[in-house]
């Protein structure tokens, strides 16, 4: 009887190897609870598994199968009438960023199988359990921090930039509530109130471009990355989870156009308020300060791992960079594609630094700073305020632009791959 056909019960001692032989239930429980784990990180399908794999591989397991979604995840083990099936449909709550730090460090430890699972199963509740780096004030003015960097990038006027801080103060202490029942409606909410108030005071304070300060606040609830994600699975053959990530995408920008549209009506605003147009601002320099300020806010917000501010300075001025040389090259729809190629090697590399954060790290706040959720938003709130006046060039340019990213971050990866595997083969040529 081979390992994977074990009855479900304790580990074994297994001689040959001077390890325990795992459980085929604990494997299963760490499957299980890994996979949704890292899917919570904001992670792709085809990546989970294929850490879930070689997991199971580390652990000399054969005949186990794994079928992961993005909300559901199967695992069986064991074949014919010694077969076991477990199955979950949890899902989990977004991971802060020093969670993701800890979350990608027990994968690394357990594909090298030198964790059993029950350990790994024991650590990950911890990781779980763990409490942020930094306190609610620190984590709350972080979140008016990176509404007034975003604010910088989307609408430099000294004004905007003043009333995105402060409202994003307000969201970021409702955000400490923690209340399951509201936590569904709490973004349509928030917009709905964000959209009210400065569609109120737009003009006793003379604000120009309202719908791009009212965007910034609601920066935390736009699924920018999981739009660029989706797509990218969907490239990659995941039908199913890309899918059903771009529907959600879609949705959630949707709902919060809702809000935005609600908060208009009430107050009355005027349709040209809900419409971009051109401003002189305060100059390029803004630009750069909002991308340092928008990252410190990220930093403290997210309670970012310690030592992963210079990197994440690092990834976000590399992105904002290129995709100001790709803006200037071909425009603002393929600027994200330069932005994400030359940003992607660049996080894989620091992944595989001895100290260096996992790629997740420093790759979710750069796909925020590369704005595809910002644009949407924007773009579906004219498309629906205006009634049909406004032509579908904002929906076409949303979803250019986030096939623009997937198709940076696709690119970038293979690259990076590429010139890492041969610099292996070349290093290992050098020694022989």
């Amino acid at each position: 009887m081979g390992p994977s056909e074990l009855p479900d019960g304790p580990s074994e001692p297994d001689e040959r190897r001077g390890v325990e032989v795992p459980s085929p239930a604990d494997l299963r429980q760490l499957v299980i609870e890994l996979g949704t784990a890292m899917v919570a990180a904001g992670d792709a399908v085809d990546n989970v598994e294929e850490a879930l794999r070689t997991i199971v591989a580390s652990y000399k397991v054969t005949d186990v199968k794994i079928a992961l979604l993005p909300t559901s995840l199967f695992v069986e083990t064991g074949t014919g009438g010694s077969s076991h099936v477990q199955f979950s449909a949890e899902v989990a709550r977004p991971l802060r960023l020093d969670q993701i730090e800890d979350l990608y460090e027990l994968v690394k430890v357990l594909e090298s199988g030198r964790l059993t699972p029950a350990r790994g199963i024991a650590r990950l509740h911890e990781i779980e359990r763990s409490r942020p780096n930094f306190g609610w004030p620190l984590r709350t003015f972080g979140h008016a921090v990176l509404t007034a960097g975003l604010a910088l990038l989307l609408a430099p006027t000294p004004a905007g930039v003043g009333v995105a801080f402060v409202l994003g103060l307000g969201i970021g202490l409702l955000k400490l509530v923690e209340l399951p029942t509201l936590r569904l409606i709490f973004p349509i909410a928030a917009a709905f109130v964000i959209s009210t108030v400065v569609l109120a005071i737009s003009e006793a304070l003379h604000l120009d471009n309202p719908i791009r300060i009212l965007v910034a606040p609601l920066v935390t609830f736009l699924p920018g990355g999981m739009l660029a994600i989706a797509t990218m699975e969907l490239a990659a053959g995941q039908m199913v989870a890309g899918s059903s990530r771009l529907v959600s995408g879609l949705v959630q920008l949707a709902l919060l156009a809702f809000g935005i549209l609600a908060g208009a009506a009430l107050v009355g605003a005027d349709h040209a308020e809900l419409l971009v147009h051109k401003e002189a601002g305060l100059g390029y320099w803004a630009a750069w300060l909002g991308v340092l300020i928008f990252t410190l806010g990220v930093y403290l917000h997210f309670s970012a791992p310690t030592s992963s501010l210079p990197w994440l300075l690092l990834v976000m001025a590399v992105a904002f960079a290129a995709q100001s040389v790709g803006w200037a090259l071909f425009g603002g729809v393929l600027s994200g594609f330069v932005g994400a190629l030359a940003m992607t090697p660049l996080a894989l590399w620091i992944d595989h630094l001895r100290r260096g954060p996992p790629k997740l790290v420093t790759f979710l706040p750069a796909f925020w700073l590369l704005v595809p959720g910002a644009t949407g938003l924007i773009g579906v709130t004219q498309i629906i305020g205006s009634g049909g006046q406004i032509p579908l060039v904002a929906m076409r340019d949303l979803f250019g632009a986030i096939m623009a990213i997937a198709l940076g971050v696709l690119i970038g990866t293979a690259a990076y791959r590429s010139t890492h595997a041969g610099a292996r083969l070349i290093t290992r040529a050098v020694h022989r």
